[in-house]
């Protein structure tokens, strides 16, 4: 595993915690709550082999439809990890950014993130990306929105945009990401990251999140080195592919 290529920025949609509580005949709660401890580990396990970039895919704009029972305690435990993790991404000079709309998340929410974000914004090398009430495409309905207001306002000209700069209006200006993974099988993207997706490298394992360890991240890397990145090009050992 020591001579692997790891990418730069990876990118996890968070899948599966629901299924794995209801397998073991326990409340879809108890699955956020075991998915949440995971989450922790993988953040540590991914920086410490060498990721400089980690987005984690949390909470979509469109699990607000679910339950309210359900989404009032992903809100609780959302505000609690904040909280109680915030302190140790601190000491370990993480810059925590958060990508998403900021209607509806309360206030009480709002105010732990944003505390997160302001205090940790002058580190540099390792980025925690977390991606709350996210969608893809409200991402690019947003970045869009802004260009127009800075054309209709003389700060920028239409030919001032282009594929290179496209990304500063984003939620965060971030590079591309070289490894998707989507846990528990499902093989979609959902909606993430839509703009960043454009280069990646797609992993669909079947495990559920909550059982998402060390181990299966490093099956995550494995694959990633089998892969042949061409970015449309070619590669020169095969350039009939």
């Amino acid at each position: 595993m020591d001579d692997l290529k790891i990418p730069n920025h990876v990118g996890i949609i968070v899948d599966g915690n629901g299924r794995w509580a209801v397998n073991k005949g326990k409340s879809r709660s108890m699955g956020h709550k075991a998915g949440a401890s995971q989450i922790d580990k993988i953040i540590d396990y991914a920086f410490d082999k060498g990721v400089n970039y980690l987005s984690l895919f949390v909470f979509s704009t469109e699990n607000f439809k679910r339950s309210e029972d359900e989404v009032n305690y992903l809100m609780k435990l959302i505000k609690i990890k904040f909280e109680k993790d915030f302190k140790k991404l601190k000491k370990d000079k993480v810059r925590v950014l958060v990508s998403g709309r900021r209607e509806p998340l309360s206030e009480e929410v709002l105010k732990v993130i944003d505390e997160a974000v302001e205090d940790t914004k002058e580190f540099t090398g390792k980025v925690l990306n977390i991606c709350l009430n996210y969608g893809g495409i409200s991402e690019i309905v947003d970045a869009s929105k802004k260009i127009c207001n800075e054309v209709m306002e003389g700060k920028i000209s239409l030919d001032d945009i282009t594929e290179n700069n496209w990304h500063r209006y984003l939620y965060n200006d971030l590079p591309q990401i070289d490894l998707l993974i989507r846990t528990s099988g499902e093989q979609r993207i959902s909606n993430f990251m839509l703009f960043n997706l454009a280069y990646a490298e797609l992993y669909f394992p079947k495990t559920l999140f909550p059982d998402f360890d060390e181990d299966e991240f490093d099956k995550a890397l494995l694959v990633y080195n089998k892969r042949d990145r061409r970015f449309g090009g070619y590669n020169n050992e095969n350039k009939n592919s």
